[in-house]
């Protein structure tokens, strides 16, 4: 092996470092410690060889006196006292590790360093890893870096390079699960979240458990203390495997002997096909191993979710909605990939079709058919043909007890997934297969049969609402009432927007009053129902559709999240993260100084109000603190001008709007 070349560096300039001090400098990628001792200069490893601590946050102390009783100065290192000499690094008899040492060199301009140049960069078990996923769709992980998942980061780095790949850097690891838990909800493929051991993975939880119960698919990444020190109580030292196994389907830890592309694209495969959450977590000294293994990959190991149902069963569905004079088709989340030919099939039949909230958005409320939302959050449209109907066709719905489908009337319900069939309770007609396969199927054996006519009835129950709506604009009270605000941002929001919302009486406002064009996504915490979700989702929805890197000029979309201030408040500081990346985000925050839906529900059950106030910095100030624009609202005269200049900017604002939290 040939020796390496090196190159001489200047770390100082002449008076940088006092005599008697020592101090730190990185050059490239070495960390150097470096030391001005009797009149010299000593260039050292930064790193103690005992535990890896930090020489150059050390000091030259006095040390034991030599044999003869002359005064001796060592470097003790700043964290179990270790002592070396300050110029070699030789420490005291009888030890004899020492950290590296390299030449120095006082010239006229400063102090120089001899180090080796950088030897080629080894593949490593990340880069099959972060190659797999890859080829599995991954474009996008959010996440912190730390001192457990080094290795892990420098190969997302090498991809980010590469092209085709995002990491983006957020504040709290519970916002980058929120925001890989949205990236699956809207698009359906997988997104990351990637923390250090401890409490950067546990701090994932939440949003995980978000992805689970919504059926998103979404990969946590975590890094683990080195496996020497894994169940000894070291410092993080948690059993990862054990606090993920409720949340995550698939849940393994990499050791040095893994099939690691293998595990890679399971755990891709598990998420994706079972639209669940994997966990894969991996030991410090695993991360930067060097590896030769090929990468692993999608040929081959999945199928087609177009899936036909069985003959007899679409027989049953096509004469029981044949023989229906009213039926109703309410559509789910889990429809979302199908809405265009849920949507003709509907139109064939001439049924009107409501939504879940979940599913708000993949139906224009302007469409001649659509009702609106079905359940609390929902529409005196949609509730009026859900009490008129003589049959539920029900597509890719969970039956939530919050969406008020009436389980006593007949119903025809199709899903893909065999477990979602009568999930609750009995169905009439249970159909596993494909919405759209099945959707078409359905029209084309009732083409024959008459189409019904409720076009007109479904405008008059329009009409009566849009004027109940109306009327409700001249209430006052101490802040601006929900009609106006989602009125007013409805006329703003593109018909291609994406809308994240919170939860709290921001989100049942929404439901309500935002009336949807037929192009855009609506994303909500659904099942978990979790305050503080908007944003975060927000930076995950704009990473799928509104990243200039990753999504084409033509295709990019518009990301608008609503909240509470109680629901800001959990993530607020990721305000400093869509600075960072300069996402295009308008976040709608709507303050009342209080969860105001928990006074609602304390005054409702007879309690007192308590406790559900809120000390709020004026979050318009805040925003512009974060280096992003900031809007305050606090007059009906000033909402539409505010929103539609914030809509319009071309990176992430803020709009605060002083609301009455009982006018809702």
């Amino acid at each position: 092996m040939t020796d390496p070349t090196t190159t001489w560096h200047k770390a100082l300039d002449p008076d940088d470092l006092p005599e008697g001090r020592v101090t730190t400098v990185t050059i490239g990628t070495h960390t150097l410690c470096l030391t001005h001792h009797q009149g010299q200069f000593g260039a050292l490893d930064n790193h103690c060889p005992h535990q890896g601590g930090p020489l150059g946050e050390g000091a030259i102390e006095p040390g034991k006196p030599g044999p003869d009783g002359e005064p001796t100065w060592v470097l003790r290192c700043p964290w179990h006292g270790y002592d070396y000499d300050p110029l070699t690094g030789s420490p005291p008899p009888p030890f004899d590790d020492e950290p590296s040492n390299f030449p120095t060199e006082v010239r006229d301009d400063g102090v120089y360093v001899e180090l080796p140049d950088p030897a080629p960069r080894e593949r490593t078990v990340s880069d099959v890893i972060v190659g797999t996923l890859r080829n599995w769709g991954l474009t996008t992980v959010f996440g912190m870096v730390g001192h457990s998942n080094l290795g892990f980061a420098d190969a997302m780095r090498e991809a980010e390079e590469s092209g085709g790949f995002r990491f983006i850097g957020i504040r709290h690891e519970g916002a980058a699960a929120f925001a890989a838990s949205a990236f699956g909800k809207l698009t359906g493929g997988l997104a990351g979240c990637f923390g250090i051991a401890g409490p950067g993975s546990t701090n994932m939880l939440t949003g995980l458990y978000d992805a689970k119960v919504d059926g998103a698919p979404i990969l946590a990444l975590t890094g683990q203390v080195p496996s020497k020190a894994k169940g000894r109580g070291a410092f993080q030292d948690l059993d990862l495997v054990a606090a993920f196994s409720d949340v995550a389907t698939f849940n393994q830890a990499m050791h040095a002997g893994s099939d690691h592309a293998e595990l890679a694209s399971l755990a891709a495969k598990s998420a994706i096909v079972g639209r669940s959450v994997s966990h894969l977590t991996l030991p410090d000294e695993v991360q930067p191993m060097p590896s030769d293994a090929p990468v692993g990959g999608p040929d081959g190991r999945t199928g087609s979710r177009a899936i036909r149902p069985p003959a007899d069963v679409l027989d049953e569905a096509v004469s029981a909605i044949g023989d229906a004079a009213r039926p109703l088709v309410v559509v789910g989340a889990g429809a979302r990939a199908e809405m265009d030919r849920v949507i003709t099939f509907a139109e064939s039949i001439g049924a009107p079709v409501a939504t879940t909230f979940k599913a708000k958005g993949q139906i224009s409320d302007r469409h001649p058919l659509g009702c609106g939302v079905l359940g609390r959050s929902g529409t005196p449209v949609a509730s009026w043909f859900m009490n008129e109907s003589d049959l539920i066709i029900a597509i890719g719905v969970s039956f939530s007890n919050h969406t008020g489908i009436s389980s006593y009337k007949p119903i025809v319900q199709i899903d893909d997934d065999p477990m979602a069939l009568g999930r609750f309770h009995p169905v009439t007609v249970p159909v596993h297969g494909n919405a759209g396969v099945t959707c078409d199927l359905l029209a084309e054996a009732l083409a024959d049969r008459p189409r019904r006519q409720l076009e007109a009835e479904v405008a008059s129950r329009w009409e009566v609402w849009r004027a109940e709506k109306a009327s409700r604009l001249a209430d006052e009270g101490s802040g601006l009432n929900a009609v106006s605000v989602f009125e007013s941002l409805a006329e703003h929001a593109p018909a291609d927007a994406v809308l994240c919302i919170d939860v709290g009486n921001n989100a049942y406002s929404f439901g309500r009053y935002f009336e949807v064009g037929g192009a855009q996504d609506v994303l909500m915490s659904g099942y978990l129902g979790s305050i503080g979700f908007a944003l975060p989702a927000a930076m995950g929805s704009w990473a799928a559709v509104g990243d200039p890197t990753l999504v084409p000029e033509g295709k990019r979309r518009k990301v608008i999240s609503i909240s509470g201030d109680g629901g800001l408040g959990q993530y607020a500081m990721e305000l400093s993260t869509l600075s960072k990346y300069d996402m295009d985000i308008t976040h709608v925050v709507l303050t009342n100084g209080e969860l105001g839906k928990i006074s609602k529900e304390q005054r409702s059950g007879d309690f007192a109000v308590w406790q559900t106030s809120l000390v709020n910095p004026d979050f318009a100030a805040f925003a512009e603190s974060c280096g992003i624009s900031g809007t305050r609202v606090t007059e009906p005269s000033q909402l539409d001008a505010a929103l539609s200049a914030a809509i319009a900017l071309d990176g992430p604002a803020l709009v605060e709007i002083c609301t009455d939290a009982l006018l809702v």
